[in-house]
Order: structure tokens, then C-alpha cells, then sequence
């Protein structure tokens, strides 16, 4: 007899609750196996590198480096790795930049287990999965982007601003994010000051509004 193949998974999920719960449900089928759990971003890329599992679950909004950033190192350490984005985030901007950075499908966290089945069944299956609650949405989107073709001032800025920036809403300082991303004090004081020019924000209150605003840390 030809045993099934079983296919190996990684959670990458900041709430252990939630994490709990789809180790529980994906552990009750037979045809997954979850190998390996991130609770943020750099430990999901270091997963997908050691692991080099079927399908990633990857939430977009856990600390550290970005989900976004995340997919995409994701993807390079591990290209045979689908993903798919299970998350709460419903607007365009997130839904855009998720596929455009490689997710093979994206799920809202209200969609239901079976839903979350399908998602999985889909996209192993090599195909892509869109939340039905967005797929209307995308498309429309599609089509108004096909009209303005115009990025906005978030999408032109670059990886590193985007780390400092959610980094700096969390609430690290200087000496934290210098030791967290291998930089110097200055070298993130001028990203920083460069990240506020860009963006016309003048103080740390702002980037931290206008980072809870993108979606890149939740309060």
C-alpha cells in the first residue's frame, strides 16, 4: 500500500492561543504535520531556512521584522515553501503588498476552520486562495490600480525604513533597533530622521500613529 504523502507545515503566529489552536486542528488531520512554530518574523525566516517545509501560516502583524519582509525572505530561503497569510487585516494596501511579495494565498483569521481546509488544500495543491470576504475587493483594486499605476509614499519606502520604522513604534530605542537589525546608533538615527522627511511626520508619536495606521504594529 502507497502511504499518503504528509505534508510538513510551519505556524508562524505572535498569540500562543491562536497557535495553539491550529497546532490542535492541523494535528487532527493526517495529512499534515507541523514541524516548526515562530512567535516573530526573524524566527519564521529561520524556520522556513531549517525546516524548509510545505506551507508556511504566516500572520502579518508580529514583532520584530514585519510579516510582509518576512514572506519575502521566506521565499528566498525557501522557495519551494508555499504561504499562506492567515491574518486580520482586510485592506488593500496589505492584501496587495502580501502578493505582490510572493503569498501563495490570504486568510482572514473570521474565516472558518473548513475555510481555513480549503486554503490549505488549494494551495498545496499549487493553486492560489483568496479569502471569499476579499475577493471581490482585490479585484476591484486590481483594476483601480491598473488605472493610476501611481505607488504611494509607504510603498517607496525601503525595507530597511520599514524595519526602523515598525521597530521604532514598538517602542525599542535607539541602542535596541542598532542591536537588532547589526547597525550602528547613527546609522539608525539617520534612517530615521530621513524615514520622518519622507514620510512629513516631526515626531516619534507620529511614526508610531502613522505605523498602527499601515497595520505594522497592533495596540
Amino acid at each position: 500500500m502507497i502511504t499518503p504523502k504528509k505534508y510538513r507545515l510551519v505556524i508562524a503566529e505572535d498569540h500562543s492561543l491562536m497557535r495553539d489552536g491550529l497546532r490542535s486542528l492541523l494535528g487532527s488531520r493526517p495529512e499534515y504535520t507541523v514541524v516548526g512554530e515562530a512567535s516573530e518574523g526573524r524566527e519564521a525566516i529561520r524556520c522556513a531556512g531549517t525546516f524548509q517545509p510545505d506551507l508556511m501560516l504566516l500572520d502579518l502583524s508580529m514583532p520584530g521584522t514585519n510579516g510582509i519582509e518576512a514572506l519575502k525572505e521566506i521565499k528566498r530561503v525557501s522557495g519551494q515553501t508555499r504561504v499562506l497569510v492567515l491574518t486580520a487585516h482586510k485592506d488593500e494596501e496589505h492584501i496587495f503588498a502580501a502578493l505582490k511579495a510572493g503569498a501563495d494565498g490570504y486568510l482572514l483569521k473570521d474565516d472558518s476552520a473548513e475555510e481555513l481546509l480549503t486554503a490549505l488544500k488549494c494551495v498545496l495543491g499549487g493553486e492560489r486562495f483568496l479569502s471569499p470576504a476579499i475577493a471581490t475587493k482585490v479585484i476591484a483594486g486590481y483594476l483601480l490600480q491598473e488605472g493610476s499605476g501611481k505607488p504611494s509614499v509607504y510603498e517607496l519606502l525601503s525595507v530597511r525604513e520599514r524595519e526602523i520604522l515598525k521597530l521604532v513604534a514598538e517602542g525599542k530605542r535607539t541602542r535596541e533597533i542598532a542591536d537588532y537589525l547589526c547597525l550602528s546608533p547613527k546609522t539608525v538615527e539617520r534612517h530615521r530622521t530621513k524615514l520622518m522627511e519622507e514620510l512629513g511626520l516631526h515626531s516619534i508619536a507620529a511614526l508610531t500613529s502613522y505605523a498602527i495606521e499601515k497595520g505594522l504594529v497592533t495596540l
